[in-house]
């Protein structure tokens, strides 16, 4: 087994200290970080307050028995990974300790070399269970993104989506709120049924309330026939409000009774007709400053707001600039029916250090217009828009280039430009990025995690990734 520096400790539970010093100085040398305890009360207090890789125990303990541990930490939901150390001649043991749910098991007298056998198989598991659920958090209906903002935004709505609840979602403009009502959709029990958006903004006050409900036929001048308003057009689905904070005040009193009673009146109707309709609203408004200045009702906002979700701009997402760059150039080359294999540099080092005011809109435009003047599979800088090429310029004049987290790394400008390349994969750019921030930070993978946006268990995989291809 090749010698890795792993970001967590093992933990190793021994009452022995000679067989507990073994165990920790033969980890040590096999490039884990140790923490030794002689029983599993210390055990259950130690992990109460520090993260831990995996944990080694040893079933005879004074007091709380190596089951006894295993099985509380089991009942408390905990995922650790286990090894259990039993004496020879109880394999019985070991047995009942596989039912309660321990990785692997290992009899005395110890083998050294089955100890760092068992430690690597019990943690190529958890590496490989992880690496699933990144792969599943990464998109979520058509949305990318892996910084820890995100995924924990897919978390939240993916719950979200499983209630009836409204939902308000909050968010500077381009950053993708229709996008994720549509997914919260598609996550939910409705899926089947009619997803309508509609912009708050783009329509008349004065039409508002009929879109909205409907008007029987006479109700006003030019209704010569009844129709049916956005309520009906989403029964049994979903409702999205953009730009919820548009809508007159008058009108956000008959959405609320909507909301509360789950009926609604056509504009010259004297009958409520039953809907069942779920709404998303959206804004990229400060809503408790419209409520200060009497344009948004308050009972209304706190209707909303019990269920909100906040999309974080594109300056706050990490290391999710490159997943997007990389993704929405396939995705706009071959809507275009082109195939992107080259880009230059200088252009991929525009698009990577853009600040993006407009955020995930403002990137797409970019790329599209980029993909739209390429030529030859090549994806030039020149294509890009001006403003992200004066960026460019600007950050070229500097030596050093800050990230978000406050780290600063060197700049990529300082390095001549090479012709232009065959088109890297993600995966290679993922790398190479990873390896110059882990350079920058002197080594200091905990600082290097939190420049990325990454957990530091998810950088270690990248790391283990990287040394097992070199």
């Amino acid at each position: 087994m090749t010698h890795q520096e792993h970001l967590l400790p093992l933990l190793v539970v021994e009452d022995d200290a000679a067989i507990r010093e073994l165990l920790e100085e033969e980890l040590n040398d096999a490039g884990y970080d140790t923490l030794g305890v002689p029983s599993a009360e210390e055990a259950i207090a130690l992990l109460s307050h520090t993260s831990v890789a995996m944990m080694i125990t040893d079933v005879r303990l004074p007091g709380m028995t190596g089951i006894q541990l295993l099985q509380q930490l089991r009942q408390s939901g905990s995922e650790l990974g286990i090894i259990v150390i039993t004496a020879f001649g109880t394999i019985d043991q070991a047995v009942e300790a596989l039912k309660l749910g321990a990785d692997d098991f290992l009899t005395k007298p110890l083998d050294l070399d089955a100890i760092r056998e068992a430690v690597f198989r019990v943690l190529e598991r958890q590496r490989l269970s992880l690496t699933q659920d990144d792969t599943e958090l990464s998109h979520f209906h058509g949305i990318a993104g892996k910084s820890n903002v995100m995924q924990s935004l897919f978390h939240d709505a993916s719950r979200l989506a499983k209630s009836d609840a409204p939902i308000l979602i909050l968010g500077e403009s381009g950053t993708g709120k229709e996008l994720l009502a549509r997914a919260i959709h598609k996550e939910s029990p409705r899926h089947d049924a009619p997803f309508v958006p509609v912009n708050c903004a783009s329509i008349p006050a004065d039409l508002m309330e009929s879109e909205f409900f409907g008007h029987v036929k006479g109700a006003f001048t030019g209704a010569n026939e009844a129709r049916k308003g956005l309520f009906h057009s989403a029964q049994g689905g979903s409702l999205f409000l953009d730009e919820i904070g548009e809508m007159p005040i008058n009108l956000q009193a008959k959405l609320l009774r909507a909301l509360q009673e789950k009926t609604v009146r056509a504009v010259g109707s004297e009958r409520e007709e039953p809907v069942d309709v779920r709404i998303i609203a959206a804004t990229h408004r400060n809503l408790e400053k419209e409520i200060e200045q009497e344009n948004f009702r308050s009972d209304l906002f706190y209707r909303l707001e019990t269920f909100s979700l906040r999309i974080p701009p594109l300056r706050e997402r990490g290391s999710d600039i490159e997943l997007l760059v990389f993704t929405l150039i396939d995705k706009l080359a071959e809507a275009q029916g082109k195939q992107i294999e080259q880009i230059e540099p200088e252009a991929l080092n525009s698009l990577l250090n853009y600040t993006y005011p407009g955020n995930v809109r403002e990137l797409e435009n970019a790329i599209m217009r980029a993909v739209t003047l390429s030529e030859e599979g090549l994806l030039q800088h020149q294509d890009l828009p001006e403003r992200l090429r004066e960026q460019s310029n600007q950050d070229s004049s500097s030596e050093i280039t800050p990230t978000l987290s406050g780290e600063v790394l060197p700049s990529t400008s300082q390095v001549p430009a090479p012709a232009p390349t065959r088109w890297p994969s993600l995966e290679e750019v993922e790398k190479r990025y990873i390896r110059k921030v882990l350079e920058a930070t002197g080594g200091n993978k905990r600082r290097t995690a939190e420049v990325l946006g990454i957990a530091r268990r998810t950088l270690y995989r990248r790391l283990e990734d990287d040394s097992e291809q070199t």
